[in-house]
């Protein structure tokens, strides 16, 4: 397990009963996490606290409920690196914090590296790991479905003052852009993929986690430079096992190129406590021996 906790501006203040409390930089907000099954650790006064409460609909969807004034955006800081949050109606705030461990894992690679790499960041929302990526001197292909977030991914990078950095900025469903750049004979040094369980392309087109994952990442694979440096695959789909995503990385990379695959879960520390919030799963491929 990989627990992101060297974070200075973002804290998970409690979690239980289905929620969580969070702290983003001086403004705290509480929202809906299936994982948290267990009780809270601090009393209802504790969690009195929260700026802004995201509260579900029954007909889906949600809104947030305000107890004290919330800016409609402000910014918080990972080491070196800026990211604006906004609390959405979907409950989601546009940064995902325990994605940290990654950011730090690629960008020392990259550091590392005696070339410039050219990454390819699939599924890449708002840009965490591009900007992570920019910052550590890659050369970075940042594609997501979604025209907002992909806006919302330069707003980020240019806030951490990497509007130089040579990023390109794709709108388009992810696997007709693969398809694309292996038609056109395109190759990277890594791959960075956070797919949805669901999801649908800027015309319509059906993402299912379960029935494309291992074809995506096939023609990935295909994209993959003669000295490869990693390979990542992310999810919350709660059923995936990081087992199938390493199962997968050593079929279609390690075979190939060699190198490791290690495997686990993403969390983040509960501040009260001595417990973690699981937050995910994650499978990784390196050149590199020692994973």
């Amino acid at each position: 397990m990989l627990i992101a906790r060297d974070w200075k501006e973002y804290e998970l203040l409690d979690a239980g009963h289905g929620e969580k409390l969070e702290r983003w930089g001086e403004i705290i907000l509480r929202r809906p996490d299936p994982q948290a099954i267990w009780p809270p650790t601090r009393d209802a006064r504790f969690w009195k606290q929260a700026d802004a409460v995201y509260r579900r609909s029954e007909s889906g969807g949600g809104r947030w409920e305000h107890a004290r004034s919330v800016p409609k955006q402000w910014m918080v800081s990972y080491r070196n690196l800026k990211f604006h949050v906004e609390p959405t109606g979907f409950k989601h705030t546009g940064l995902f914090p325990e994605q940290a461990v990654n950011w730090d894992w690629m960008g020392d690679l990259v550091r590392q590296a005696d070339r410039t790499i050219r990454v390819l960041n699939l599924f890449a929302y708002t840009g965490g790991a591009t900007v992570a990526l920019a910052e550590a001197g890659a050369d970075v292909c940042h594609v997501d479905a979604a025209k907002r977030m992909v806006a919302r991914a330069k707003e980020n990078v240019s806030l951490s003052g990497l509007g130089s950095r040579p990023v390109r900025y794709i709108t388009d469903d992810v696997m007709k852009f693969i398809q694309r750049e292996g038609r056109r004979g395109t190759q990277y040094d890594a791959i960075v993929m956070d797919p949805p369980t669901y999801g649908r392309g800027p015309t319509g087109e059906l993402w299912k986690l379960e029935d494309t994952l291992y074809d995506l990442m096939k023609s990935c694979t295909e994209l993959l430079s003669g000295k490869p440096l990693f390979f990542l695959v992310n999810s919350y789909t709660t059923a995936f096992s990081p087992i199938v995503a390493a199962n997968m990385l050593k079929s279609l990379v390690k075979s190939t190129h060699g190198g490791t695959v290690t495997c686990g879960e993403l969390a983040l520390p509960i501040a009260c406590s001595d417990m973690v919030l699981p937050c995910g799963a994650y499978g990784r491929w390196t050149a590199e021996t020692n994973g």
